[in-house]
């Protein structure tokens, strides 16, 4: 299985939920706390840039600086292609990931992957459009989040686990893990 192909599954189902999207869809409220449409595109615009330069130099000197400029949705795709470019032209063999350290790219793709699974819901639920990941790219985003430690604080880069029930979807135990409510409306 092919994290690349994967990752660019996820970020095609973003693209297709922000395809509709308006400059005004810009201040609704989403599942990360405190941030709006807005902010968790710039978010996803540093982390997609960052990221790519981390696969193409080892490491990125920026993982916050990602801007929206005039038009937010066109800047989200550029950075979405930025990444995907420099992941198919092959990766630093360790690459720097923010706080979290030095990790061999493997590791890292499925760390952006992750992020563009749960994104995707985030947009999703902020849009208030259904969220069908892809099925394999959810199981291998799920593999990953079940090894993150569970013992958390607020305030760290996970949120406390939000507990599902023993038969909630992949879908729910991986929000759940990554500490979103599956439940979680605007």
């Amino acid at each position: 299985m092919d994290i690349r192909d994967l990752d660019r599954r996820s970020l095609g189902i973003i693209d297709k939920l922000l395809a509709g999207a308006t400059e005004a869809d810009l201040g609704r409220p989403t599942p990360c706390a405190g941030w709006d449409l807005a902010e968790l595109l710039r978010h996803q615009i540093s982390e997609n840039h960052a990221f790519a330069t981390a696969a193409r130099e080892g490491s990125a000197p920026d993982w916050d600086g990602g801007t929206l400029g005039d038009d937010a949705f066109a800047a989200y795709s550029r950075s979405a292609e930025d990444a995907l470019t420099a992941f198919d032209e092959g990766t630093a063999p360790t690459m720097t990931i923010r706080e979290f350290g030095d990790f061999p790219a493997a590791i890292a793709l499925r760390m952006h992957l992750v992020d563009s699974v749960a994104h995707g819901w985030d947009i999703a639920r902020a849009l208030g459009l259904p969220y069908e990941p892809d099925a394999e790219a959810l199981a291998e985003a799920l593999r990953f989040v079940e090894n993150i430690p569970t013992d958390r604080e607020p305030g760290g880069s996970f949120a406390p686990v939000v507990p599902t029930p023993p038969a909630a979807s992949d879908l729910d135990r991986f929000l759940g893990l990554l500490g979103r409510d599956p439940a979680w409306v605007s």
